[in-house]
């Protein structure tokens, strides 16, 4: 099926599937109540072709966000373009240019999935000959109850039917909003693998997660907002490597009982496997002279391993404001 007119892909609007600039939202407060900004100003490029990774705390804009690039919110101010087309400007072709998969399961108990993408496929003018209804319901592994009512589907048959929804229409950029809340672990790999070759086939995607392990394994860039604000944005490996620390855990003969002075300088501590372990900078410490110290205090080193930082640590911090991580933070590429 062709996809819904797009700038070609040698003109400048198609460098970025998504671009938003300035972005504030404004709640008006209600019955004296004050106002609440949900969005302060928020700038995020999102690649063509990526799988991008949006993360954040409950509140932190990430909903709000995908609602104003939806239609379904208006911004107080600032601009957005998908696939160069700005949507203010030519809201329907906007609309037309993305998927969303929402939280919510918003889906009509008396439909049955084969009628659920019959109909979302009619709102967007797809010719009858071009609907992907059976193709889609298949993927989604969902053609054995292809004409069952949706009340009678599971939670995770129901999340596997939105996405569906969501791509009636074949749109360039898909937009994933915890699709995968509430769902067990089969099922959760069974979409991250449906989402990957979505990806391969050219489609860009933007997750939404609270599962730090799947931005991890999906995508290959990552924003973290927080009270309406971008704390960063950067490559995957990149945003990783912005903790300069790594943890050292040594197992010695003999088993440590009080460590001494020289080694607690150095930050060594006595875990309660009966191990050494200390933290340190990969910039600032070498290796090798924190086993050397160890040795002059008389132990024999078994056995050693290192663990990198990974996204949960850098999240946690980040949105902990840490200043030294705040700093300077590169926008994506």
């Amino acid at each position: 099926m062709d996809r819904p007119d797009a700038p070609a892909a040698s003109s400048p609007e198609a460098v970025a599937a998504i671009e938003i600039r300035g972005l504030r939202k404004v709640y008006r407060g209600q019955g004296g109540r004050p106002d609440k900004e949900a969005l302060a100003g928020i700038d995020l490029t999102v690649p063509r072709g990526g799988f991008f990774g949006l993360l954040g705390p409950n509140g932190a804009g990430k909903s709000t966000t995908i609602n104003i690039l939806a239609g379904l919110v208006t911004k107080t101010a600032g601009r957005c373009r998908i696939l160069g087309v700005d949507i203010d400007a030519r809201p329907r072709l906007a609309r037309r240019l993305i998927g969303v998969v929402p939280q919510e399961l918003n889906i009509d108990a008396f439909f049955t999935p084969r009628e659920t993408l019959e109909y979302q496929a009619g709102l967007y003018g797809v010719p009858k000959p071009r609907r992907r209804t059976d193709e889609l319901l298949a993927a989604l592994d969902l053609a054995d109850v292809a004409d069952a009512y949706a009340r009678t589907l599971s939670g995770g048959m129901r999340r596997r039917l939105l996405v569906a929804k969501a791509l009636v229409h074949d749109p360039p950029v898909v937009i994933l909003d915890e699709p995968t809340a509430g769902v067990d672990v089969e099922l959760r790999r069974q979409l991250w693998r449906y989402m990957k070759e979505l990806n391969a086939r050219g489609t860009t995607v933007v997750l939404t997660t609270h599962y730090l392990e799947e931005a991890e394994e999906l995508c290959d860039t990552i924003a973290i907002v927080d009270r309406g604000r971008v704390v960063a944005c950067d490559r995957t490996e990149r945003l990783l490597h912005r903790l300069d620390e790594k943890e050292l855990t040594l197992r010695v003969d003999p088993p440590p009982a009080d460590l001494p002075p020289a080694l607690v300088r150095l930050g060594f501590r006595r875990l309660a496997t009966g191990e050494l372990g200390v933290r340190y900078s990969r910039g600032r410490t070498r290796v090798d002279a924190l086993l050397e110290a160890v040795r002059e205090a008389g132990f024999r080193i078994l056995d050693l391993r290192t663990r990198e930082p990974d996204l949960e640590e850098v999240f946690l911090r980040l949105v902990a404001r840490d200043p030294g991580l705040r700093a300077g933070a590169p926008a994506a590429p």
